[in-house]
Protein backbone atom coordinates (compact mmCIF):
# COMPACT_ATOMS: atom_id res chain seq x y z
CA UNK A 1 0.00 0.00 0.00
CA UNK A 2 0.88 3.49 -0.18
CA UNK A 3 -0.25 7.19 0.84
CA UNK A 4 -0.02 9.96 -1.12
CA UNK A 5 0.67 12.82 1.71
CA UNK A 6 -1.71 16.06 0.61
CA UNK A 7 -2.66 17.75 3.85
CA UNK A 8 -0.24 20.83 4.33
CA UNK A 9 0.22 20.10 8.09
CA UNK A 10 1.56 16.68 7.04
CA UNK A 11 3.90 18.00 4.62
CA UNK A 12 5.11 20.38 7.21
CA UNK A 13 5.42 17.93 9.42
CA UNK A 14 7.30 15.50 7.10
CA UNK A 15 9.22 18.64 6.37
CA UNK A 16 10.47 18.55 10.27
CA UNK A 17 11.13 14.87 10.51
CA UNK A 18 13.60 15.02 6.77
CA UNK A 19 15.14 17.60 8.83
CA UNK A 20 15.95 15.39 11.04
CA UNK A 21 16.98 13.26 9.07
CA UNK A 22 20.01 14.91 7.09
CA UNK A 23 22.03 14.39 5.16
CA UNK A 24 20.94 11.74 3.79
CA UNK A 25 17.70 12.41 3.00
CA UNK A 26 18.77 16.14 1.45
CA UNK A 27 16.88 15.23 -2.55
CA UNK A 28 13.78 14.23 -0.64
CA UNK A 29 13.90 17.05 1.88
CA UNK A 30 15.12 19.74 -0.86
CA UNK A 31 11.73 18.51 -2.88
CA UNK A 32 9.21 19.07 0.48
CA UNK A 33 10.34 22.12 0.65
CA UNK A 34 9.51 23.32 -2.75
CA UNK A 35 6.25 21.59 -2.58
CA UNK A 36 5.82 23.78 0.84
CA UNK A 37 7.15 26.85 -0.94
CA UNK A 38 4.54 26.87 -3.66
CA UNK A 39 5.07 23.49 -5.40
CA UNK A 40 7.03 24.89 -8.52
CA UNK A 41 8.11 21.10 -9.76
CA UNK A 42 4.27 20.16 -9.47
CA UNK A 43 5.39 17.28 -6.94
CA UNK A 44 3.97 15.05 -4.99
CA UNK A 45 5.16 13.03 -1.77
CA UNK A 46 4.16 9.39 -1.43
CA UNK A 47 4.92 7.50 2.04
CA UNK A 48 4.10 3.60 2.88
CA UNK A 49 2.48 4.88 5.84
CA UNK A 50 1.89 7.78 7.81
CA UNK A 51 3.34 9.19 9.98
CA UNK A 52 5.46 6.42 11.33
CA UNK A 53 7.20 5.77 7.79
CA UNK A 54 10.09 3.42 6.69
CA UNK A 55 10.08 5.06 2.89
CA UNK A 56 8.95 7.84 0.51
CA UNK A 57 9.72 8.87 -2.40
CA UNK A 58 8.99 12.27 -3.96
CA UNK A 59 8.06 12.07 -7.47
CA UNK A 60 6.34 14.57 -10.53
CA UNK A 61 2.42 14.33 -9.56
CA UNK A 62 2.18 13.18 -13.41
CA UNK A 63 5.07 11.80 -14.49
CA UNK A 64 6.52 11.97 -17.89
CA UNK A 65 7.53 9.50 -20.88
CA UNK A 66 10.84 11.39 -20.56
CA UNK A 67 14.08 10.41 -18.43
CA UNK A 68 15.19 13.78 -17.65
CA UNK A 69 12.05 15.51 -15.78
CA UNK A 70 10.72 12.20 -14.51
CA UNK A 71 13.32 12.10 -11.95
CA UNK A 72 12.41 10.47 -8.49
CA UNK A 73 14.13 10.93 -4.84
CA UNK A 74 13.52 8.19 -2.54
CA UNK A 75 15.04 8.06 1.43
CA UNK A 76 14.00 5.10 3.59
CA UNK A 77 14.25 4.32 7.28
CA UNK A 78 13.77 0.34 6.84
CA UNK A 79 15.12 -1.37 3.34
CA UNK A 80 12.48 -3.60 3.59
CA UNK A 81 9.56 -0.87 3.41
CA UNK A 82 11.76 0.75 0.68
CA UNK A 83 11.32 -2.31 -1.61
CA UNK A 84 7.73 -2.79 -0.53
CA UNK A 85 6.66 0.71 -2.01
CA UNK A 86 8.87 0.36 -5.54
CA UNK A 87 7.01 -2.72 -5.82
CA UNK A 88 3.74 -1.53 -5.30
CA UNK A 89 1.38 -1.26 -8.02
CA UNK A 90 1.00 2.24 -9.27
CA UNK A 91 3.83 3.55 -7.55
CA UNK A 92 6.41 3.27 -10.77
CA UNK A 93 5.56 3.85 -14.09
CA UNK A 94 7.49 0.67 -15.59
CA UNK A 95 6.21 1.46 -19.52
CA UNK A 96 8.13 5.47 -18.57
CA UNK A 97 10.89 6.73 -18.29
CA UNK A 98 12.75 7.50 -14.96
CA UNK A 99 15.31 8.60 -12.71
CA UNK A 100 15.37 7.39 -9.16
CA UNK A 101 17.81 8.84 -6.73
CA UNK A 102 18.89 6.42 -4.04
CA UNK A 103 18.82 7.64 -0.25
CA UNK A 104 22.82 7.46 0.48
CA UNK A 105 23.73 10.99 0.36
CA UNK A 106 25.19 13.52 -2.41
CA UNK A 107 28.59 14.00 -2.94
CA UNK A 108 28.42 17.80 -1.39
CA UNK A 109 26.70 20.09 0.97
CA UNK A 110 26.48 22.63 4.07
CA UNK A 111 23.56 23.29 5.81
CA UNK A 112 25.09 26.04 7.92
CA UNK A 113 25.57 29.57 6.63
CA UNK A 114 27.25 30.24 3.98
CA UNK A 115 30.52 32.47 3.39
CA UNK A 116 29.98 35.72 4.54
CA UNK A 117 33.26 37.52 6.06
CA UNK A 118 35.15 36.79 3.49
CA UNK A 119 32.89 36.49 0.51
CA UNK A 120 34.42 36.50 -3.21
CA UNK A 121 35.00 39.38 -4.80
CA UNK A 122 33.54 40.27 -8.74
CA UNK A 123 36.10 40.04 -10.95
CA UNK A 124 35.80 44.07 -12.78
CA UNK A 125 33.84 44.46 -15.62
CA UNK A 126 31.32 41.24 -14.40
CA UNK A 127 28.11 41.68 -12.21
CA UNK A 128 25.39 39.17 -10.82
CA UNK A 129 22.63 38.85 -12.86
CA UNK A 130 20.41 36.02 -14.45
CA UNK A 131 19.83 33.85 -17.24
CA UNK A 132 16.99 34.26 -19.50
CA UNK A 133 14.73 31.47 -21.87
CA UNK A 134 16.62 32.64 -24.68
CA UNK A 135 20.19 31.16 -22.95
CA UNK A 136 18.12 27.35 -23.32
CA UNK A 137 20.62 26.35 -25.85
CA UNK A 138 23.75 27.58 -24.00
CA UNK A 139 22.84 25.59 -21.20
CA UNK A 140 21.86 22.52 -23.75
CA UNK A 141 25.45 22.38 -25.68
CA UNK A 142 27.08 22.93 -22.06
CA UNK A 143 25.57 20.55 -19.98
CA UNK A 144 27.33 16.84 -20.07
CA UNK A 145 23.80 15.10 -19.98
CA UNK A 146 21.75 17.69 -22.81
CA UNK A 147 22.45 18.28 -26.57
CA UNK A 148 18.84 16.45 -27.07
CA UNK A 149 15.23 17.96 -27.58
CA UNK A 150 14.70 16.43 -24.44
CA UNK A 151 17.54 17.39 -22.38
CA UNK A 152 16.38 20.86 -23.46
CA UNK A 153 12.93 20.88 -22.22
CA UNK A 154 13.85 19.97 -18.92
CA UNK A 155 16.50 22.92 -18.84
CA UNK A 156 14.04 24.89 -19.98
CA UNK A 157 11.60 23.79 -17.57
CA UNK A 158 13.91 24.57 -14.52
CA UNK A 159 15.10 27.69 -15.92
CA UNK A 160 11.59 28.75 -15.95
CA UNK A 161 10.89 27.25 -12.31
CA UNK A 162 13.34 27.53 -9.98
CA UNK A 163 16.01 29.78 -8.48
CA UNK A 164 19.15 30.34 -10.66
CA UNK A 165 22.59 32.54 -10.59
CA UNK A 166 24.11 33.97 -13.79
CA UNK A 167 27.27 36.12 -13.81
CA UNK A 168 27.55 38.52 -16.97
CA UNK A 169 29.92 40.41 -18.90
CA UNK A 170 29.59 43.92 -19.43
CA UNK A 171 27.90 42.90 -22.32
CA UNK A 172 25.18 41.28 -20.48
CA UNK A 173 26.69 37.72 -21.84
CA UNK A 174 26.95 34.62 -19.31
CA UNK A 175 30.25 33.59 -18.18
CA UNK A 176 28.97 31.20 -15.62
CA UNK A 177 25.99 30.21 -14.10
CA UNK A 178 24.75 27.89 -11.68
CA UNK A 179 20.91 26.10 -11.66
CA UNK A 180 19.08 24.98 -9.56
CA UNK A 181 16.55 21.57 -9.48
CA UNK A 182 12.89 20.35 -8.47
CA UNK A 183 15.34 19.01 -5.22
CA UNK A 184 16.90 22.34 -4.19
CA UNK A 185 19.89 20.91 -5.82
CA UNK A 186 22.64 23.42 -7.59
CA UNK A 187 23.04 21.22 -10.73
CA UNK A 188 24.65 22.47 -14.27
CA UNK A 189 27.44 24.36 -12.34
CA UNK A 190 29.26 25.83 -15.46
CA UNK A 191 32.20 28.52 -16.58
CA UNK A 192 32.29 29.34 -19.81
CA UNK A 193 36.14 27.98 -21.04
CA UNK A 194 37.18 31.67 -21.93
CA UNK A 195 36.47 33.20 -18.46
CA UNK A 196 37.79 30.39 -16.12
CA UNK A 197 40.40 31.12 -13.62
CA UNK A 198 39.05 34.25 -12.29
CA UNK A 199 37.03 32.83 -9.64
CA UNK A 200 34.18 33.28 -10.88
CA UNK A 201 32.88 29.86 -10.21
CA UNK A 202 33.45 30.67 -6.76
CA UNK A 203 31.50 33.88 -6.48
CA UNK A 204 28.14 32.26 -8.50
CA UNK A 205 28.29 29.20 -5.77
CA UNK A 206 28.38 31.36 -2.65
CA UNK A 207 25.85 33.81 -4.29
CA UNK A 208 23.79 30.80 -4.81
CA UNK A 209 24.39 29.11 -1.35
CA UNK A 210 23.02 32.60 0.45
CA UNK A 211 19.90 32.89 -1.54
CA UNK A 212 19.60 29.35 -0.87
CA UNK A 213 19.77 29.76 3.06
CA UNK A 214 17.63 33.02 2.95
CA UNK A 215 14.85 30.92 1.91
CA UNK A 216 15.08 28.08 4.42
CA UNK A 217 16.86 25.80 2.11
CA UNK A 218 20.12 23.36 2.63
CA UNK A 219 22.89 24.00 -0.18
CA UNK A 220 23.70 20.59 -1.93
CA UNK A 221 24.88 19.25 -5.40
CA UNK A 222 26.33 15.93 -7.16
CA UNK A 223 30.08 16.74 -7.97
CA UNK A 224 31.58 14.45 -10.18
CA UNK A 225 34.19 11.86 -8.58
CA UNK A 226 36.73 13.02 -11.50
CA UNK A 227 36.57 16.30 -10.79
CA UNK A 228 39.01 17.63 -8.53
CA UNK A 229 38.55 21.34 -9.14
CA UNK A 230 35.53 21.39 -8.35
CA UNK A 231 35.88 19.07 -5.42
CA UNK A 232 38.32 21.44 -4.13
CA UNK A 233 36.28 24.71 -4.49
CA UNK A 234 33.44 22.81 -2.65
CA UNK A 235 36.33 22.51 -0.23
CA UNK A 236 37.05 25.92 0.08
CA UNK A 237 33.55 26.70 0.38
CA UNK A 238 33.61 25.07 3.50
CA UNK A 239 31.19 22.65 2.47
CA UNK A 240 31.56 18.81 2.89
CA UNK A 241 31.50 15.57 0.70
CA UNK A 242 28.76 13.93 2.39
CA UNK A 243 28.68 9.57 3.70
CA UNK A 244 28.53 7.38 0.49
CA UNK A 245 28.28 8.18 -3.13
CA UNK A 246 24.61 9.14 -4.77
CA UNK A 247 22.91 6.01 -6.67
CA UNK A 248 21.33 6.79 -10.19
CA UNK A 249 18.56 4.00 -11.02
CA UNK A 250 18.33 4.80 -14.65
CA UNK A 251 15.25 3.34 -16.50
CA UNK A 252 13.94 3.64 -20.17
CA UNK A 253 12.31 0.85 -21.88
CA UNK A 254 11.84 2.73 -24.93
CA UNK A 255 16.18 4.30 -25.05
CA UNK A 256 16.36 2.69 -28.08
CA UNK A 257 13.42 3.76 -30.15
CA UNK A 258 13.52 6.92 -28.75
CA UNK A 259 14.34 10.39 -31.21
CA UNK A 260 16.46 12.87 -30.39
Amino acid sequence: TMKILTCSAHLQQLEGILRKSLPIALPVFGAVLNINRGNPGQFEVLVDKWPEFGALRGCPQVPANDGYWNTQAAFYRDLGAYRALLETPGCLRWDAAFTLIGGLGTSWGGTGSPLTAASPRLAPGVRVGSLSPSHVDLLNETWPYGGNARSRRFLAEILGRFPQVCLQDGSGQPVAWVLTDHFGTGTHSYTLPEHRRHGHMQVALTVAAQRAHARGFPTFGHTALGNQPMQQLQEMLGNRRLPGVCRYILHNPGLDRDGP
